[in-house]
């Protein structure tokens, strides 16, 4: 099969279109599936949840037997890659609407792609809302409404009582 030149965006969306039926029908959600290189490697890494449950390493090492050979036969990356299957755990990074959905009412940490005009970068509040445009916060400055595309990371705050 010849391979298209994906950007490691889309093929992110290839594997998880490919993916998706697997984890439907093993009773889980793909959380986030991303195609990133650090150093010379390049890891494919499809994060799962099971809806209100407890997710162990049997059930990540399952699904990443089911999915290899789908992957294997549809071959859909270029070059070479480790897979990793594993949850999105504490601290989570929201990188889609669905996902500030999910987290309605949780203390999230924003930081800015650039300062907004009272010069901040960073941000701590609860999600009061989100809709396809974006998304807001209640912080200790007020109601703080951000666009998606500001924000370089948006993360979950739910590891602090850990600490």
């Amino acid at each position: 099969m010849a391979k298209s030149n994906h950007s490691a965006g889309s093929t992110a969306a290839v594997v998880e279109q490919l993916v998706a039926p697997v984890a439907q029908e093993m009773g889980l959600e793909i959380w986030d599936v991303r195609f990133e290189k650090e150093g010379p490697d390049w890891f494919l890494r499809v994060l799962i949840q099971r809806p209100g449950g407890y997710l162990d390493t049997d059930t990540c090492e399952a699904f990443s037997r089911a999915i290899d050979p789908i992957l294997d036969r549809e071959d859909p990356i270029d070059q070479s890659y480790y897979l990793e299957v594993g949850s999105p755990g504490l601290g989570r990074r929201l990188t889609r609407p669905a996902h500030y959905t999910a987290c309605m009412g949780q203390p999230l940490a924003v930081r800015l792609i650039r300062p907004d005009e009272s010069g901040q970068r960073e941000y701590e509040g609860t999600l009061t809302a989100a809709d396809g445009q974006g998304f807001t916060l209640d912080t200790p400055q007020g109601e703080k409404t951000f666009p998606y595309t500001a924000a370089s990371f948006v993360k979950l705050c739910d590891d602090r009582d850990l600490f």
